[in-house]
């Protein structure tokens, strides 16, 4: 459940009712709104002494959530998160970032140019893997610590922020050091581990759903990242695997209007992953915007002929230059913008 303070109340209120909730055994987390205060109750439900809460001084109300994830419910905030990744690049709020790049960072020219190419194009930010998790263990692995580098050199000749991927907990504070987003794979969905660590860093997380993840499951994985304190989560819809197989994943884009309904977290899409197919993105983007995205993840590589990973769902620089307007125009006529 979530105790909601009154708007005129004070610190030592809700430090109050943070005790209270500490002496039940539970968990406190409070999270701090434009207009209204929230403290979230964790833990055991047959702990939870409500009308003992709904008595402490500047409390309003106290509001049960039958869902497992309390934090990233949308009844914990009464107005929907944003991110704020840079300047240019702001996650949850009427504008609609999109965020380009290659799969992974291959040698300093790609990744250079690459950035010069999705600047030109008018997106937002810089996607590109530094480590990369592959079910092949002989396949190109990443650069490691020498892609985040060139990401580095990347964002201070364009300005664009990099978002990036980590692996494991022990690399959190290194890819932390270079990343202007942390971005955790499909494959690290439930690594809760992985998790918790990235919960305990202050950059923004970019948390992409699992392949045979649900909905519930999802926001519960979320949830544990939000528990350690971070409240800068952007979740990601990527598709799951099911049995069509004319695409890579299934592209679940009701999981959009979906999860706004849930949760007060912003949702960015990722069609590059979601079909598999260059030939596919344009159109899901478009559909992406259109279901109420809040940004893109968008595969583009110089060369995707040439491309070490993932080239099949690369757009070209053109192609990415030419999409852009279009989805500007898809945005206006959902009340959002693109640039």
């Amino acid at each position: 459940m979530i105790v909601v303070m009154q708007s005129e109340a004070t610190k030592e209120q809700v430090a109050h009712v943070s005790d209270l909730v500490r002496e039940m055994g539970l968990k406190d987390h409070v999270i701090v709104g434009t207009d209204l205060t929230v403290v979230a109750v964790i833990g055991d439900d047959r702990k939870k002494e409500k009308r003992r809460l709904e008595q402490a001084p500047g409390v309003d109300r106290v509001v049960p959530i039958l869902h497992p994830y309390k934090i990233a419910a949308k009844e914990s905030r009464k107005e929907r998160t944003q991110v704020r990744i840079s300047d240019a690049c702001v996650i949850g709020g009427g504008h609609v970032p999109i965020v380009a790049g290659p799969c992974s960072v291959e040698n300093e020219k790609q990744i250079l140019e690459s950035a010069r190419q999705v600047k030109a194009a008018g997106c937002h930010a810089l996607r590109g893997g530094a480590f990369k998790p592959r079910t092949n263990p002989y396949a190109f692995q990443g650069l490691g610590e020498e892609g985040l580098k060139l990401l580095a050199a990347a964002r201070d000749e364009t300005g664009l922020a990099i978002v990036t991927e980590v692996l494991t907990p022990t690399e959190v504070d290194l890819v932390s050091s270079y990343a202007d987003c942390l971005q955790i794979g499909a494959r690290n969905c439930q690594n809760f581990k992985l998790l918790e660590a990235v919960g305990k860093q202050p950059k923004p997380v970019l948390f992409k759903r699992g392949m045979s993840t649900t909905i519930d499951e999802y926001l519960q994985a979320a949830e544990y990242i939000l528990a350690q304190g971070n409240p800068n989560v952007v979740l990601c819809e990527r598709g799951v695997r099911t049995f069509e197989d004319h695409t890579r994943n299934t592209l679940s884009l009701s999981a959009v209007p979906e999860l706004h309904i849930r949760t007060h977290l912003p949702i960015a899409v990722d069609p590059s992953h979601g079909t598999g197919h260059a030939r596919l993105v344009a159109d899901m983007s478009r559909a992406a915007v259109a279901a109420g995205a809040d940004a893109l993840m968008i595969e583009l590589h110089p060369d995707p002929e040439h491309a070490m990973t993932d080239g099949a769902q690369s757009l070209t620089p053109q192609a990415l230059k030419d999409l852009v307007p279009t989805l500007a125009r898809v945005a206006q006529a959902v009340d959002r913008s693109i640039n």
